[in-house]
């Protein structure tokens, strides 16, 4: 049997679908990469209108944590859709992506969020987080996200202490402890 030093397989290196940059090849990240190929080829968005890879900072407790957003997807230069992408169960990822969806854009709550691990998806509103569709098939058209900017609300949190309690929910939820008791194979990745 072979020593595998970590739960992560590193297959090398991929181009990176819609930025064309190397980016360590990992079975998370031909997921991500699936996902943006989606919305690209299937659904038609257009690449100006996906922004990857973004970041929300907390520090709680001197705790600091990086939160990624896999992708944003924007209809007329407004961010309609928070996407993040984590393995295993969606129900367990909607939380931090609501938050993530509430607090990412200053001014306003980006209106929807997609949970997904690759091969399901859930739609959601990002204001009361109900489920609006399920499937891989949720993932809106270009035209269908189109019809969802006009009836969305780009509001700002109300005044009062939700913000902080959203980013708190970030910190706790996306605290990443990696490879606990050994170090993990990925670049610059914390040690468990």
């Amino acid at each position: 049997m072979a020593d595998i030093p970590s739960h992560h397989f590193i297959y090398g290196h991929l181009k990176d679908f819609l930025t064309g940059e190397s980016l360590v090849d990992t079975d998370d990240e031909r997921y991500r990469q699936k996902i943006a190929r989606i919305l690209l080829e299937e659904r038609g968005f257009h690449r100006h209108e996906l922004e990857p890879r973004l970041k929300i900072e907390t520090l709680f407790a001197n705790n600091f944590v990086v939160s990624a957003i896999e992708l944003v997807a924007s209809i007329s230069n407004k961010r309609l859709m928070v996407i993040r992408y984590g393995p295993g169960s969606l129900v367990t990822r909607e939380r931090p992506a609501l938050a993530a969806a509430r607090v990412l854009t200053p001014g306003y709550v980006i209106p929807f969020t997609i949970v997904t691990n690759g091969e399901d998806a859930e739609l959601l509103d990002t204001w009361t987080g109900k489920v609006l569709a399920i499937g891989l098939s949720a993932i809106p058209s270009r035209e269908q996200a189109k019809i969802l900017c006009a009836k969305a609300r780009f509001e700002p949190l109300p005044e009062g202490p939700q913000r902080q309690m959203e980013l708190r929910i970030l910190n706790a939820y996306d605290q990443e402890v990696c490879c606990v008791g050994g170090p993990c194979a990925l670049p610059h990745a914390p040690e468990g």
